[in-house]
């Protein structure tokens, strides 16, 4: 049934109730059977122990605990054969410990869903007064049921949603549902179209709400699930959390992974078998070596280099105020094509503002804390008739009441008129407080010892009243100023003979001079404007999403640049009325959505996705949640920011500032690059070490004393040491500079795009060449009367691989020369460089630890040679960059 529509005697009789005696306790027993109690539903929540197995979901880490298990395979087989090493036995358990630390980072970041279900129960009223058998009492409101009267006055909360049946001067603080930055008026006797958005529901109160004047009478329509924040609530139970673009990546190379891995193992186990023979042991052979070969193409340290460099951008953007509850999703930002934002406290500040005056026959002039004597004295008879109070606590703004009268309130303060004073010089001695039907506040005042009425309110109202002013030429100025979406009130006054006994309107609201009209607006945070132009710079579409009227929305929107010549602008209502397809043909042109439903907001954030985009949503009211939670990333606000927001979004800004999104998207951009360069890295040096075993092991096996090059100690060296820190330190690399320039990358974007893949081959196969030709000139050079010296070469392909790996982490940097970004200028990567090279000189000097690595100690000159042969790929990558084989990114033509 929609209650908003119907006649109230029709609604009253739908639920069986008395609007003066209530329900019986008959029918609230059968009805709290029926209906159940009034509140939200928990979701199931996980054990620690399931959330901590779904870690284990990802593709990467199955293939990391299949090598695992593979790798302690083959030291089992090894030590079964030729005795236990337990060196060998590290690796596997070394990438356990991977995996471990990996799920246990998961599950304590992973984003809580019942969050936001437990802040939207916390929003409900404890007690609600209720009549029940023609007595009023008070109850828990989780017992109230559809059908009960409740009474309703200025600081409850609304226990449920309900239907008013009686309302005296009745205003509602919706703005955490429909996105408003006013209390709503309410009137029990207003006619509502039965489609009307939520915020024009003016018979109706809604659960989670709260009542900031005036009393009301209501009947009670919906409880619980059934309410609109319990839909709201049900939404956000029904979305499942998406994938994040480097989620999906990396789960895309975990599968390439895998399938190069089995075809490494296929390859070389049939090659093997073919040269080496098919009895039983030679089989064997063949295929613990095919098995170790593919354990070393996996990047072992990838998921916790990953995990660790996204862990560094959250602690980044934590200084830079904003909060981040999934790792992913600082990346995620960084790829956000589309911003949909809410209004009111993200775009705007949340709080009404008066930045117009006109004064009778005068000019409409901008309001910046100055004013004439007239001026002056209009502002200050508005504030007299203001119960809204501002106070300022340690230099902060304080508003207490009606935000429209805080707003007269403070801009009478700025030019000196402040209230405390006024109220005592000028004493209020009488009032009629405001009514919705003569739309008029009226308070009487002793000014200079006379006693003066003040009146505010509509001009149309006050218009007819006034019997000295221009009311035509305030009636073009109040026209103009409602065009540019401003709230306007007329002041008048009356002077008085004497105070009256009993104050009525006829006495005191006739025969008034009019004093002008104030415009007030909540205005657009200052920054923003700007934010909006780096966003456009960036590539980024804006969007501004909110529950407001089309006319304010629109006026905010071509302000801050949001809303350009050629866009459009639509209601909830119109949306509605579009099919999918339409939508679909129109989300592009449309830069403003009113007076929208939390439905309408996952339906535009959908729609956008459709379109292949990464939807970001900032918003700060419950009405959010459910986009928060459906688009690529949420952004809830810290400051303004409903408990629901923020349990529903993946990131909170803790300034409420729409300016720091553009910082987050920076430092996104930033990591993702990053990790581009982190992956790019380890899969290069993983490349060098398959090929160079696959080589040597399938084409040098003929040649007597050759053929793998490595032991597995050496391996997991290299994998552990020369490959994880400096990897770790690439993810640290600074944002360079012109990265806003970019547009954003695409959602279906290879990881390899932009001259990765092409980096990484070069790169892989010029360590290869270096470390094969390492291997093969110390096997000769340094032979003996047993021939050549295969010891020998693997220390030389040892040295090679893992210093040039190390090279390998500069020329990763970046795709433009690093002499150009600057050789020393991330201290983080030249310490771990510097730690890296002393330990594995003292690996390849110490005695003692030489022969646990299967290595020897060789002449001066091999090192040099060494060490030639592992700068060599960073002078020939720089020829690369230089003549344009490497690419950067294109920057956004303007």
């Amino acid at each position: 049934m929609t209650e908003h529509s119907k006649n109230i005697q029709d609604v009253i009789s739908y639920f069986e109730t008395d609007e003066v005696n209530g329900l019986t306790l008959e029918q609230v027993s059968v009805k709290a059977q029926k209906y159940g109690p009034n509140k939200l539903k928990e979701r199931k929540k996980k054990s620690p122990f399931v959330k901590f197995l779904e870690q284990f979901k990802d593709v990467m880490i199955i293939i990391l605990l299949i090598a695992a298990a593979v790798s302690l395979g083959v030291a089992i087989y090894d030590g079964l054969s030729h005795g236990f090493n337990t060196i060998e036995l590290i690796e596997p358990f070394l990438i356990l410990a991977i995996v471990l630390i990996n799920a246990i980072m998961g599950v304590v970041q992973e984003s809580k869903a019942e969050k936001a279900l437990d802040a939207l129960k916390n929003m409900s009223a404890p007690h609600a007064r209720v009549i029940r058998g023609g007595v009023e009492k008070i109850i828990m409101s989780s017992e109230l049921v559809p059908g009960d009267i409740i009474k309703l006055e200025a600081g409850d909360f609304v226990p449920a949603d309900a239907r008013l049946i009686k309302s005296v001067n009745l205003k509602s603080e919706e703005s955490a549902l429909t996105g408003e930055s006013v209390p709503s008026e309410k009137d029990a006797n207003a006619i509502v179209k039965e489609k009307a958005p939520i915020g024009d529901r003016t018979n109706m109160v809604f659960s989670g709400c709260s009542i900031t004047y005036g009393t009301a009478i209501a009947v009670v329509t919906a409880t619980g699930m059934n309410t609109e924040m319990g839909k709201i609530a049900n939404i956000l139970a029904g979305e499942q959390e998406t994938k994040t673009p480097l989620q999906q990546k990396l789960a895309k190379l975990g599968k390439t992974l895998g399938i190069i891995v089995l075809g490494i193992c296929l390859v070389m186990l049939v090659v093997q078998i073919i040269r080496d023979g098919t009895g039983f042991n030679n089989i064997i052979g063949s295929f613990m070596s095919a098995i170790s070969l593919a354990v070393s193409a996996i990047p072992e340290g990838l998921p916790a280099v990953v995990t660790i460099v996204l862990s560094i951008g959250v602690q980044c953007m934590v200084r830079k105020n904003a909060i981040i509850k999934r790792l992913p999703a600082v990346e995620t930002l960084g790829s956000a094509s589309v911003i949909c934002s809410d209004k009111t406290g993200t775009l705007t500040q949340n709080r009404m503002t008066l930045v117009k005056t006109y004064i009778d026959g005068g000019e409409i002039i901008d309001f910046n804390g100055n004013a004439n004597e007239q001026t002056y004295k209009m502002l200050c008879f508005g504030s007299l008739c203001c119960d809204g109070k501002v106070v300022f606590e340690n230099g902060i703004e304080k508003h207490i009441g009606d935000p429209t009268e805080t707003a007269i309130v403070l801009a009478a303060h700025k030019v000196g008129g402040i209230q405390d004073q006024l109220n005592l010089n000028s004493p209020r001695v009488a009032e009629l407080p405001f009514d919705s039907d003569r739309k008029l506040m009226t308070t009487v005042n002793l000014i200079n010892g006379k006693p003066v009425a003040i009146v505010k309110g509509a001009f149309d109202v006050i218009a007819k009243r006034t019997v000295k002013g221009e009311v035509e030429k305030a009636k073009i100025a109040c026209d103009e100023m409602s065009k540019n979406a401003l709230r306007v009130l007329a002041i008048a006054y009356k002077e008085l003979n004497e105070i009256p006994s009993t104050p009525t309107f006829e006495e005191l609201e006739n025969g008034l001079t009019f004093m002008g009209l104030v415009g007030m607006i909540d205005p657009p945070r200052p920054e923003c404007k700007k934010a909006v132009e780096v966003c456009k710079m960036a590539g980024i579409k804006p969007v501004m999403i909110t529950g407001d009227h089309i006319v304010t929305a629109t006026a905010i929107a071509k302000e801050l640049g949001i809303y350009v010549e050629g866009d459009k602008a639509i209601t909830g209502e119109m949306l509605d009325e579009m099919s999918d397809e339409e939508l679909d043909r129109e989300v592009r042109n449309i830069s403003v959505y009113a007076r929208v439903s939390p439905e309408n907001k996952i339906r535009i954030v959908k729609a956008w996705q459709k379109k292949g985009e990464v939807v970001s949503m900032t918003g700060d009211g419950v009405n959010d949640a459910p986009a928060l939670k459906a688009a690529d990333i949420g952004c809830a606000m810290g400051i303004t920011g409903t408990d629901v927001a923020k349990g529903a979004a993946d990131m909170t800004l803790t300034d409420d500032n729409f300016a720091t999104i553009v910082d987050a998207v920076k430092e996104g951009r930033g990591i993702f690059e990053n990790i581009r360069k982190v992956v790019g890295f380890l899969l290069s040096t993983n490349l060098a070490e398959v090929l160079v075993v696959f080589i040597s092991t399938i084409l040098l096996g003929s040649i007597a004393g050759l053929g793998n090059p490595f032991i597995p100690i050496q391996l997991l060296w290299i994998n552990l040491v020369t490959d994880s820190l400096p990897a770790i330190a690439l993810g640290m690399e600074a944002v360079e500079k012109d990265v806003m320039n970019h547009k954003p990358k695409p959602k279906n974007e290879s990881l390899f795009a932009n001259g990765l893949g092409s980096k990484i081959a070069l790169n892989g196969i010029l360590l290869t060449i270096t470390t094969l030709s390492a291997y093969l000139l110390g096997a000769y050079v340094m032979k003996d009367a047993f021939g050549l010296n295969h010891t020998a070469g693997s220390t030389m392909a040892f040295m090679v691989l893992a210093v040039s790996q190390l090279v390998q982490a500069i020329n990763m940097r970046s795709s433009h020369s690093v002499f150009k970004v600057g050789l020393f200028s991330n201290k983080t990567i030249n310490i771990s460089l510097l730690v890296c090279l002393s330990l594995t000189a003292f690996v390849l000097f110490v005695p003692g630890v030489v022969s646990v690595f299967g290595m020897t100690t060789l002449n001066w000159y091999m090192y040099l040679i060494g060490l030639g042969l592992s700068i060599l790929p960073l002078l020939i990558v720089e020829i690369a960059k230089a003549v344009g084989f490497i690419k950067s990114h294109k920057t956004n033509k303007k």
